[in-house]
């Protein structure tokens, strides 16, 4: 295996930006992920970066993928050096991969690294053409039918040096190739002769036509024979079975409890004695919560994140008043005394809202969906630092979620 380093500053790209095809590819890859974990998009966006770029990555590549993704530079980088798919270098034309990993190596690898060297030269580097440059990477998941090369995005299996040295002859003149194994094998079969599995009845049907004959033949004897047979079983164990029902394990004896209700009871005395019947009434049994409180009380004990917001930021002192400490980021939206027709909005709707912030809303004159859709970012920032975890309101999009259940509120 090559070092993974970047391609020479002299080779490197001044600047690197997808095309507006490309960027919406890749905003609609980064949708497919959950809010915060947009970074999970960074390998099919290398990879689209790559295809653009004409089969390799630039630094520029790398940076714009970590900015898009709001990634730092280095994080991108590692992915792109640990990853062979990605070719830090130009490529030529056919960029030749070689799986060099035990199974390849066993069954020819080394043969065909010795011809890929005396033909095209080092590995890394492009052939004079422009058409070739290879490099030896790690399993390409294709071990039965070792050894092979992936071209570009092609596998070509079962090779030796004459079968790969006619593929590149090929290539380098247009000519057709054939993809997949060299020596017309199909999928993952037997290389040689089949010796397994030739009982044709495994595959006709007949077998399993048998088996079930044989289920139905044995429903049909009835559930009186296997009461039968397990009665005659019972009988047979008995006999052989002498030992008590009780086991002598030893033990002994357990006593009556002298002191339970039932022998009190008998004894004429109260079921129940009197202290205990105390001790039950001044225990008090916990409030049941409602499961939206505790999923509030979960949210706004979690750390703060850093808000998109200007000025809702976490150095809003959390011991002064909640309404001195909003007027200190942003401003207070306007609301209304009573909701409109006395039919406020379900606000729990909104992700991120509970019961108890359903309340403090109300209380500051938010009873509407179309109130929170039209906050500005300074009422935005007021709101959240008046209800103590200032950026949440962003990062859950509580303004596109109300614009939206306000549209269809109609």
């Amino acid at each position: 295996m090559a070092n993974r380093r970047l391609a020479p500053a002299a080779e490197q790209p001044q600047s690197f930006a997808f095309t507006p095809e490309n960027a919406d590819w890749a905003r609609g890859q980064i949708a497919k992920y959950p809010e915060g974990r947009q970074a999970s998009a960074v390998i099919p966006l290398l990879w689209k970066a790559q295809e653009q770029n004409g089969g390799w990555l630039p630094q520029k590549a790398i940076e714009a993928v970590a900015d898009e993704l709001g990634m730092p530079h280095i994080r991108v980088l590692e992915v792109a050096t640990f990853y062979t798919m990605f070719a830090l270098e130009p490529v030529g034309r056919f960029w030749i991969q070689l799986c060099g990993t035990v199974p390849c190596d066993c069954c020819g690898a080394k043969e065909l690294k010795a011809a890929l060297h005396e033909r095209l030269g080092p590995s890394g580097k492009v052939t004079a053409d422009g058409n070739f440059s290879w490099l030896e990477v790690e399993c390409l998941g294709a071990c039965c039918n070792a050894p092979m090369v992936q071209i570009n995005q092609d596998y070509y299996e079962d090779l030796t040096p004459e079968s790969l040295n006619k593929l590149l002859d090929d290539l380098a003149a247009g000519r057709p190739v054939k993809v997949g194994s060299q020596i017309g094998r199909i999928s993952s079969e037997p290389k040689d002769a089949v010796n397994t599995l030739t009982d044709e009845s495994l595959f006709d049907g007949s077998r399993v036509s048998a088996w079930r004959k044989r289920f139905e033949q044995t429903e049909a004897a009835g559930e009186e024979s296997v009461k039968k047979d397990e009665a005659a079983s019972t009988e047979a164990r008995v006999k052989d079975e002498t030992k008590p029902a009780r086991p002598s394990s030893g033990r002994a004896n357990e006593s009556n409890a002298v002191d339970a209700p039932a022998e009190r009871a008998s004894a004429g005395q109260a079921p129940v004695k009197p202290e205990d019947q105390a001790e039950a009434r001044d225990a008090k049994a916990p409030p049941a919560q409602d499961p939206a409180v505790e999923d509030d009380k979960i949210l706004r004990s979690e750390p703060p994140h850093h808000p998109a917001t200007i000025g809702a930021g976490d150095d809003v002192p959390e011991g002064e008043n909640p309404e001195a400490r909003a007027d200190a980021v942003g401003t207070r939206p306007k609301g209304l005394a009573v909701p409109r027709d006395d039919r406020p909005d379900d606000l729990t709707k909104i992700k991120g809202i509970g019961p108890i912030n359903q309340r403090r809303l109300n209380d500051l004159g938010v009873w509407h969906y179309d109130q929170i859709a039209a906050w500005s970012p300074q009422e935005i920032a007021w709101v959240g630092a008046y209800l103590a975890f200032p950026g949440r309101i962003d990062r859950e999009n509580w303004v596109g979620q109300a614009s939206d259940l306000a549209g269809s509120k109609g």
